[in-house]
């Protein structure tokens, strides 16, 4: 019998599918603003003073915002949400893990040689890999703790492959 373990879908997929364009987009969005409000207002000269510092202070300050903000968003983002909607199913000899749009990863569970957890954690969640190293490829595939029921799945596994998990 297959085991089948879904991640939640928190967003709509119009959302998980673009969500990147429309964050860049109101970033550039803020920074024209500020680049409207300094043309409008700025008085031009070239001669060096304290207004000339203080607007590319400002502009220095709106560019950070428009380029740090949705960079920030978009990382942690992707780390809480990159696998709302995936699928992962311990079937026969397989362990095939699917993808929200449909793209399928599949390793033979004689062919797993380790389960950890990263050992550092830049983005949370934490990720856990499984790796196939028997296979005439090297390939693996990760989960996180965002996964309901991680760990009745990762026992699943170990069960099958005889291999514990190194979890931290």
């Amino acid at each position: 019998m297959p085991e089948v373990f879904h991640y939640p879908v928190t967003y709509p997929a119009w959302w998980m599918d673009s969500y990147f364009l429309l964050t860049w987009c109101l970033g550039m969005l803020f920074l024209s603003v500020g680049w409207a409000i300094f043309f409008r207002y700025g008085k031009f000269s070239y001669g060096v003073d304290l207004g000339c510092f203080w607007k590319s202070t400002l502009l220095l300050v709106l560019t950070t915002i428009s380029l740090g903000g949705p960079n920030y968003y978009n990382t942690r983002f992707v780390g809480e949400h990159g696998q709302d909607g995936d699928a992962i199913k311990i079937s026969g000899d397989k362990l095939l893990y699917l993808d929200r749009k449909g793209n399928q990863k599949e390793l033979a569970l004689a062919h797993i040689t380790r389960i950890y957890q990263e050992s550092i954690t830049y983005n949370p969640p934490p990720k856990i890999f499984i790796v196939a190293g028997k296979a005439p490829v090297r390939d693996s595939l990760f989960v996180t703790t965002n996964l309901p029921d991680y760990k009745d799945f990762l026992s699943s596994l170990a069960k099958r492959t005889g291999i514990e998990a190194k979890l931290r």
